[in-house]
C-alpha cells in the first residue's frame, strides 16, 4: 500500500489529495467570482449618492429648482387644457341636433381662450429657465476646465495649464435676480386667477350629458389648481439657493423618485420607482400564471400520472427552460402581443372598461412570457418537494379511509408546503432577473403605470430594472452619474434576489426538518 501510494504522488501530493484539491479549487473559484462581482458592483455603484447630492446642489444653486415650481404650474395648466378639450370633444360628438355651427365655434373659442391665459407665465418661465440653464452649463464647463488644469499640473505641463482660464461665478447674484422678479410672477398669477374665474362664470351651455360630467370634473380640477397657487408663491418666497441638500434627499430621490430622465437639457433625475413598479407588476402577472400551472403540473406528475405520462410530461416541461429568451421575445412581439390586441378588439369584449388594448407591448404580454419561463423552475422544485414527502404519510391517509384527492390536498401538499413555497420564491427570483424578454416585449415606457385604470394597468407599457441596465449601459460614460445610477439599479436588483433566495433557502431548510 505504501509503495503504491508513493508511486502516484506528484510533487508530494497523493491522488486523494489532488482530487480533494480539484473540488476545493472549483468551490473556491465560485466563491471568488461571487466575491469579485459583489465588490465590483458596490465599488462602482456606491459613488452614486455623493455625486447625485452634488448634482442636486447645483440644481438648487443655479436656480433650476426655483424655476421647476413654475414649470409645474405650467404643466398643471396644460393638463387642465387637455381636460377642457375632452369636454369640448364630448360636446362635439354627442351634441343635440339643435346645436348650431356658431355654438360649436363658440366652444372652440372658449377652449382657445383658456389656453391663452397661461402664455404670460410661459414667457416668464422661459426667461428664468434660460438664466438658470446657462449658469449651470457654464459652471459645468468651469469644473471640466478645473479638472483639466489639475491634470496638466500633475503631468508637469505648466504652460498649457496657464492658458486655461476658469470663470468665477456669483450664485448669489443669480439668486437675487430670480427673487427680484417674484412680484412679476405674483401679478401674472393674479391675472391668471381672475381670467380663469371669469371663464368659469361665462362657461357655455353644454348640451350632452357626457360633456356635463366631464365639465364637473374639470371644475374640480380648476379649484385644486387655483388653491395651489398661494402654496407655490410661498414656496418660491422661502426658496434658499444656498441651503445644503442633505444626503437623505439623494437617497430618497433615488428610491422614491418618480422620474428616470437622462441626457435632458433641463436636469437628469434618477428615480427608480417607475422601474421598480414595472418589474413587480410584470412579476406579479408572471407568478399568477406560473404558480398554478407549475404546482398543478407537479402535483399531477408526482401523485396522479402513470409512469408513461411522467416520461412524456416531465421532459416537455423541462424543455421549456432551454428555449432562448430572445426567441420567446420574438414570439411575444409577433404572435402573443398581436393576438391579445386582436382579442381585446372583439365586439363581445367591448363591455370591459379598458378594452380595446392599443399597445401590443405591455405588462401583460411580458408577464405571460415570463410566467411561461418560470413554469419549469417551479415545476421541478415543487415536484421534488412532493416526492420527498415520506411514503408513510400517504399510506396512513389511505389506511384511515381518505381518497386520493383528500390525501393530496390535506396530506401531501401541506407536508410539502415549505418546499413548494421555496419553489415559488425561486421562480420569482427567475422572473425578476430576466432581461431580454422584458426588453423586447414590455414596451419600455419609463413611467409609473396609471393605477386609476384598475386592471387596465396591466395592459400599459412599462420598463424594468433589468431592461434599463441592458438598454443604457452601453451608452454611458464610465464614471459618470448615469453610469453609477445603473450600477445602483444593479445593486438593488442584487439585494432583491439575495433576499428572495434567503427566504427560499430558509423554507427549504424548514422543509427538510419537517420530513426528518
Amino acid at each position: 500500500m505504501l509503495t503504491a501510494s508513493r508511486r502516484f504522488r506528484v510533487w508530494g501530493w497523493s491522488g486523494d489529495d489532488l482530487i480533494r484539491l480539484f473540488f476545493q479549487g472549483n468551490a473556491l473559484v465560485a466563491i471568488l467570482v461571487l466575491g469579485l462581482i459583489t465588490i465590483f458592483l458596490f465599488r462602482e455603484g456606491m459613488g452614486f449618492f455623493p455625486q447625485y447630492q452634488k448634482e442636486l446642489q447645483l440644481y438648487r444653486k443655479s436656480g433650476l429648482e426655483f424655476v421647476e415650481v413654475m414649470r409645474q404650474q405650467v404643466e398643471a395648466h396644460k393638463a387642465l387644457s387637455r381636460l377642457l378639450f375632452q369636454v369640448e370633444k364630448a360636446e362635439r360628438q354627442n351634441a343635440t341636433p339643435t346645436v348650431t355651427s356658431q355654438q360649436k365655434i363658440a366652444f372652440k373659442n372658449y377652449l382657445a381662450q383658456f389656453r391663452k391665459i397661461i402664455v404670460p407665465l410661459i414667457d416668464l418661465e422661459m426667461e428664468w429657465e434660460k438664466v438658470a440653464v446657462d449658469l449651470r452649463d457654464r459652471y459645468r464647463v468651469a469644473q471640466d476646465k478645473k479638472e483639466r488644469k489639475e491634470a496638466l499640473l500633475q503631468s508637469g505641463k505648466f504652460q498649457e495649464e496657464e492658458q486655461i482660464r476658469i470663470e468665477t461665478f456669483d450664485f448669489q447674484k443669480n439668486a437675487n435676480f430670480l427673487k427680484d422678479t417674484l412680484p412679476r410672477y405674483h401679478q401674472i398669477n393674479r391675472v391668471i386667477s381672475d381670467e380663469i374665474n371669469r371663464l368659469i362664470n361665462q362657461a357655455p351651455h353644454w348640451t350632452s350629458s357626457k360633456a356635463n360630467e366631464q365639465w364637473d370634473e374639470f371644475r374640480e380640477s380648476v379649484t385644486r389648481y387655483l388653491s395651489q397657487m398661494p402654496h407655490r408663491e410661498k414656496q418660491l418666497e422661502e426658496w434658499n439657493a444656498f441651503e445644503p441638500v442633505p444626503w437623505i434627499r439623494a437617497l430618497a430621490g433615488f428610491l422614491l423618485g418618480k422620474e428616470w430622465i437622462t441626457q435632458s437639457f433641463w436636469n437628469d433625475f434618477y428615480g427608480i420607482l417607475p422601474l421598480l413598479t414595472g418589474s413587480f407588476l410584470i412579476a406579479s402577472v408572471a407568478l399568477a400564471l406560473a404558480v398554478p400551472l407549475g404546482i398543478g403540473a407537479a402535483i399531477y406528475v408526482s401523485q396522479i400520472a402513470s409512469k408513461t405520462e411522467q416520461k412524456w410530461i416531465k421532459p416537455c416541461i423541462e424543455f421549456i427552460a432551454t428555449i432562448p429568451s430572445v426567441v420567446l421575445g420574438f414570439f411575444g412581439i409577433v404572435v402573443l402581443g398581436e393576438g391579445i390586441r386582436w382579442l381585446t378588439q372583439q365586439e363581445f369584449l367591448s363591455w370591459v372598461p379598458f378594452f380595446p388594448v392599443h399597445n401590443r407591448l405591455n405588462i401583460f404580454t411580458a408577464g405571460c412570457l415570463l410566467g411561461f419561463m418560470a413554469v419549469p423552475t417551479i415545476f421541478t422544485l415543487a415536484e421534488d418537494a412532493l416526492n420527498n414527502v415520506p411514503r408513510i404519510f400517504k399510506e396512513a391517509s389511505f389506511a384511515l379511509g381518505a381518497n386520493s384527492l383528500q390525501t393530496i390536498l390535506k396530506i401531501m401538499v401541506p407536508a410539502a408546503l415549505s418546499g413548494i413555497m421555496a419553489a415559488v420564491l425561486l421562480g420569482f427570483g427567475r422572473v425578476i432577473g430576466e432581461t431580454m424578454v422584458v426588453l423586447l416585449v414590455a414596451g419600455n415606457r419609463i413611467a409609473i403605470p396609471d393605477f386609476t385604470q384598475g386592471l387596465g394597468v396591466f395592459f400599459q407599457p412599462a420598463h424594468t430594472m433589468t431592461g434599463i441596465i441592458a438598454q443604457e449601459m452601453g451608452e454611458v460614460v464610465r464614471g459618470s452619474l448615469h453610469y453609477r445610477a445603473l450600477f445602483m439599479v444593479g445593486i438593488l436588483l442584487f439585494l432583491i434576489s439575495l433576499t428572495v433566495n434567503y427566504f427560499a433557502q430558509s423554507l427549504v431548510k424548514r422543509f427538510k426538518i419537517s420530513i426528518g
